[in-house]
């Protein structure tokens, strides 16, 4: 009987030894499925991580070649600015005046948005335009009555938008900063309708031109044809 008794003892010791050993081995799985958790939960702070450089991609530095496009924008806008202030200023004709001031109202947003764009990646924009636009301003300055209209129109606006548009699509497709993209983007399509409503003030003015010089030669011809062919009407 005592040894049946030692046999059930010894089994009893066995089956606990071996539901400790089983215990043992399963317990280092629940590290190991803490572990896979705190490891899944790393892309998730790499998504956050990613997410957080998105959001504050107004923030990066800018590359030389980006840094000169910004400014390069900047400049274009203020010499477009300070032109329609000298032809609101300066010009008699109403549709001059509708076309500076179109002019002064897109611009000053545009580069209102470029200084807010520069502040963001820590940069200075120019408060002037280059040397050869400001010889250009100089030079319609200069300029008074018909004479600053013709220049302000098609060699002024439409000369510096042609050459903002071209700097757009560079920007467009040549920027790395995709803020400066956006911007170019955004504006592209402003610069395109400028342009066109500078052609049709070009166009309107061009044609008034001629309807007064028309009208003086009209006149004076008529006259010409009335002396001549009164006295065939008297025979």
């Amino acid at each position: 009987m005592s040894s049946k008794f030692t046999q059930s003892h010894a089994s009893v010791i066995m089956i606990a030894l071996l539901a400790a050993g089983f215990v043992l081995n399963v317990s280092p799985a629940y590290p190991q499925s803490a572990g896979g958790a705190a490891t899944t939960s790393s892309p998730g702070v790499g998504a956050s991580g990613a997410s957080g450089t998105a959001t504050t991609s107004m923030t990066s530095q800018l590359i030389k070649s980006d840094e000169k496009l910004l400014t390069q924008l900047a400049q274009a806008n203020i010499v477009e600015i300070n032109s329609a202030k000298l032809a609101e200023d300066k010009s008699k004709s109403e549709q001059v005046k509708a076309l500076a001031k179109k002019m002064m109202e897109d611009h000053t947003k545009a580069l209102d948005e470029l200084k807010q764009l520069a502040q963001a990646k820590g940069i200075t924009l120019p408060t002037e335009p280059d040397r050869q636009q400001k010889l250009m301003e100089n030079r319609l300055s200069s300029m008074t009555g018909e004479k600053f209209d013709k220049q302000y129109v098609q060699q002024v606006s439409e000369r510096v938008h042609k050459d903002l548009h071209k700097l757009l699509l560079q920007a467009g497709s040549k920027a790395q900063d995709m803020d400066i993209k956006n911007f170019a983007a955004k504006n592209l399509s402003v610069i395109e309708s400028h342009q066109q409503l500078v052609k049709e003030t070009s166009r309107t003015m061009e044609s008034s031109s001629h309807g007064k010089s028309g009208s003086s030669t009209g006149t004076s011809s008529g006259s010409g044809m009335g002396e001549k062919m009164a006295p065939s009407y008297g025979q």
